[in-house]
């Protein structure tokens, strides 16, 4: 199996740009002949035609002008490489990698990419997985940070930085009309709810808090995930324990209504990285604004 010259690769795309040979020739400081013969050799080897030649015009094939795309995320990537291992530092432009936990709130993880969002020159990508797929990706530089609402320790195998960005409170939400307390007390007793699954730090909260207060809730549903609560909050009919961000349009539109904010449950996020030598300036100044 011959393996792609990049070499020849680099004048096809400097010709392909430019449209000229001549002209590329003259800027490369190489014979037009030597030129062309390179690039006739990068065919030979793809086993394909890159250009329609017409007396001394040049025309890319559909064949070069897939060539000239894939060219062009080659030495964009080199360009990324020589930035990073000369400047010591990732370029500007490089794509930001940002892994979200799964079932982790819609609104703060907007929240958090806004300014990349509102930046025509930021590129960035959101994966979402688990947590433990998190952390393996981060560990494996396949992500730049991961958002979860998670804490994280670090272990003699690997030492996480894990900071707090910030704290939602959470709330009872349902439907409107109930003659219900701003605390928890005998009136919920007889209530359905839906609520997070047990692995979860607001569950684990909200079971204390509940048995400090004898009340041993009929869970109609369970779901791991902020948008599946949003929707069971709205349709069951049921009580949810929600952070209120999450439903405010509902609670503005009258759909939904907050009953109370339930004391020291809070929906926490953090960013979690690896130590590294090479960081995403971008990176650097999301995590800033949370100091």
């Amino acid at each position: 199996m011959s393996r792609l010259n990049y070499h020849h690769l680099y004048y096809f795309w400097q010709v392909a740009k430019n449209g000229n040979l001549s002209r590329t020739a003259d800027q490369l400081h190489v014979a037009q002949s030597a030129l062309s013969s390179q690039i006739r050799q990068l065919e030979d080897s793809l086993k394909g035609q890159l250009f329609d030649r017409t007396g001394r015009q040049l025309q890319l094939t559909e064949s070069g002008h897939q060539a000239l795309r894939i060219a062009d995320e080659i030495f964009a990537r080199g360009n990324e490489l020589e930035k990073l291992l000369l400047e010591g530092h990732q370029p500007e432009d490089a794509i930001i990698r940002i892994g979200t936990l799964a079932t982790m709130s819609r609104n703060f993880i907007e929240a958090f990419i806004s300014p990349l969002i509102d930046s025509e020159h930021d590129r960035y990508s959101l994966t979402s997985m688990s947590q433990t797929g998190l952390l393996n990706a981060l560990a494996d530089h396949q992500i730049d940070l991961a958002l979860t609402n998670a804490e994280v320790q670090g272990s003699g195998r690997q030492i996480w930085h894990c900071q707090l960005l910030d704290s939602q409170p959470v709330s009872v939400i349902g439907p409107p009309g109930q003659r219900l307390p701003d605390r928890l007390g005998p009136e919920y007793i007889s209530c359905r709810w839906v609520l997070p699954p047990p692995s979860s730090t607001i569950r684990t909260a909200f079971d204390a808090l509940a048995a400090q207060h004898q009340l041993e809730p009929e869970v109609q549903a369970e779901a791991d995930d902020m948008p599946m609560l949003r929707l069971l909050a709205r349709d069951s009919g049921a009580l949810a324990v929600i952070p209120h961000v999450v439903v405010k349009d509902e609670l503005a539109s009258g759909l939904l209504c907050q009953y109370l904010t339930l004391p020291n449950v809070f929906e926490n996020f953090y960013a979690v990285s690896i130590q590294r030598q090479l960081v995403h300036p971008r990176v650097r100044s999301l995590l800033a604004r949370y100091t």
